[in-house]
C-alpha cells in the first residue's frame, strides 16, 4: 500500500506543479492584488480586484506584499508548494493527536483526493495553511504545553478560527487564549500600521458584509447558505435566523468542550473546526478541509463506515451534480435534490450529532493517560 501510495503522491505533485505553471487561480491572483493594493494606497475595499472583493482581513493582504512583487508563475508555485507543506505538516499533526500509526505518504494521497482539499489547490486559497497552524496549536494543548499563536495567526488571516479561542477558554486553559488574542491583536495592528485606511475600513464595514460574496451559490454548504437557496433569496432569510448558529455554536462548543475534558484533544479539534463551519454564514466547498481532522477520529474510534460514508461524500462532491449557476432547480426545496445539493452541510451536523451520542457510550480517558493517544474503548465497527 505504502509504495503504491508513493507513486499516486508522486503524480499529484507533479500536476499540482504542471497546474500551477499553466493555471491562474483566481483567488491567488486576488491574493497578490491585495498585497500590492494595501502597499500603493489604493482602496483595498472600495475597488474590485480582477473583478472580485478583497474579503479577507487586512494582515492577510500584508501578508501577500512579497508575492506581489514576484513573476505571477513563480509566485503561484511557491504558494502551492508551501500549501501542499503546509497540508502535510497538517496530517502528521492529525495522525499524531490521533496516535494512529499510519503511513504518512497514504494519508497525504488520500487526503489530496477530497474535494475541499484539491479546491483549494484549484482556487490557491489559503485554507490548508489555517488547518495546519490551528491543528498545531491544538496538539500543543493535547500535551498541555502552552499554545495560542498559531490560533491567533491563523484568526488575524481570516476569522473564522477565532471559534478555538472560545473552546481554550471553556476548557480553562485561560493563557492560551489570551496568547492567542494578544497575537492576533498584534498581527491586526501591523497591518493597521501599514494601511491604516484599509484597517478602519474592513474593521468598520466589511468584515461582516456578507453582500461581496454570492451567498445563494452551491458552494456556500453553510446554514444560511443553504437556507438561502431554499427560500429564493437572501431577504427572506429574516432576524429569526440568529438563533440557529447561536444553537448550533452552542452545542457544538458544548460537545467539545466536554470531550477536551475527558482529555480527547483530537475530538474536541473536529468538533469545534466543524461548529466553525455551521456558525459562518459562509461556508465554501474549499474551506470544509476539517473532514480531515473528523476523519481522523472517526477512524481513531474504529467507526470505518461512518468515515467511509463522510470520506466518499467529501471526495465525490455530490453538490456539484446537482443544478446550480443559477438554475431554477438550485432553489426552493426539492426532496430529492435538496438534501444531495447541501451534502456538506448534513455530513457536518451528522458528525456533531454522531460525537454527541458518543459521550454517552465512550467512557473517560483513564488518569494519566496522554490525551493524544487516548483510543476509544467502545468502538462501533460497523459504523
Amino acid at each position: 500500500m505504502k509504495r503504491a501510495a508513493s507513486l499516486i503522491l508522486a503524480l499529484q505533485v507533479l500536476l499540482i506543479v504542471v497546474f500551477s505553471i499553466a493555471y491562474d487561480s483566481l483567488d491567488f491572483r486576488i491574493y497578490r492584488l491585495g498585497g500590492r493594493a494595501i502597499t500603493d494606497g489604493a482602496a483595498l475595499y472600495e475597488e474590485q480586484l480582477a473583478d472580485h472583493w478583497f474579503t479577507n482581513t487586512p494582515f492577510m493582504a500584508a501578508l501577500f506584499t512579497p508575492f506581489s512583487g514576484l513573476p505571477p508563475t513563480a509566485g503561484r508555485l511557491i504558494w502551492q508548494l508551501a500549501s501542499l507543506a503546509a497540508f502535510a505538516w497538517a496530517c502528521r499533526t492529525a495522525l499524531r493527536m490521533a496516535g494512529r500509526r499510519v503511513p504518512l505518504v497514504v494519508v497525504v494521497a488520500a487526503g489530496l483526493l477530497l474535494e475541499p482539499v484539491w479546491h483549494t489547490f484549484f482556487l490557491g486559497q489559503v485554507n490548508l495553511f489555517l488547518l495546519a497552524l490551528v491543528l498545531a496549536d491544538m496538539h500543543r494543548a493535547a500535551l498541555g504545553r502552552p499554545s495560542g499563536i498559531g490560533i491567533g495567526i491563523a484568526t488575524a488571516i481570516k476569522l473564522t478560527p477565532a471559534i478555538f479561542v472560545v473552546v481554550l477558554l471553556l476548557t480553562r486553559r485561560t493563557k492560551d487564549a489570551v496568547t492567542a488574542t494578544a497575537t492576533f491583536a498584534v498581527c491586526t495592528a501591523v497591518a493597521y500600521l501599514i494601511n491604516p485606511d484599509a484597517s478602519r475600513a474592513y474593521w468598520l464595514h466589511t468584515f461582516y458584509d456578507t453582500s461581496r460574496v454570492g451567498v445563494p451559490y452551491i458552494s456556500n454548504q453553510s446554514p444560511y447558505g443553504a437556507l438561502t437557496r431554499i427560500l429564493w433569496r437572501t431577504a427572506e432569510v429574516g432576524d429569526w435566523y440568529t438563533a440557529i448558529p447561536i444553537t448550533i455554536g452552542v452545542f457544538g462548543l458544548t460537545v467539545a468542550a466536554l470531550w477536551a475534558r475527558r482529555g480527547d484533544w483530537p475530538a474536541a479539534t473536529a468538533i469545534t473546526g466543524m461548529t466553525g463551519l455551521l456558525v459562518s454564514p459562509i461556508s465554501w466547498a474549499h474551506h470544509w478541509v476539517w473532514v480531515v481532522p473528523a476523519l481522523a477520529v472517526l477512524l481513531r474510534n474504529n467507526n470505518r463506515k461512518t468515515a467511509l460514508a463522510i470520506y466518499a461524500v467529501f471526495v465525490l462532491s455530490p453538490l456539484w451534480w446537482t443544478p446550480h449557476n443559477g438554475h431554477p432547480l438550485e432553489y426552493g426545496f426539492h426532496p430529492l435534490l435538496t438534501p444531495v445539493a447541501n451534502c456538506y452541510l448534513l455530513a457536518g451536523v451528522a458528525f456533531l450529532a454522531h460525537m454527541a451520542v458518543r459521550l454517552r457510550t465512550t467512557p473517560p480517558a483513564l488518569p494519566g493517560g496522554r490525551p493524544e493517544r487516548r483510543r476509544a474503548a467502545v468502538g462501533d465497527s460497523g459504523g
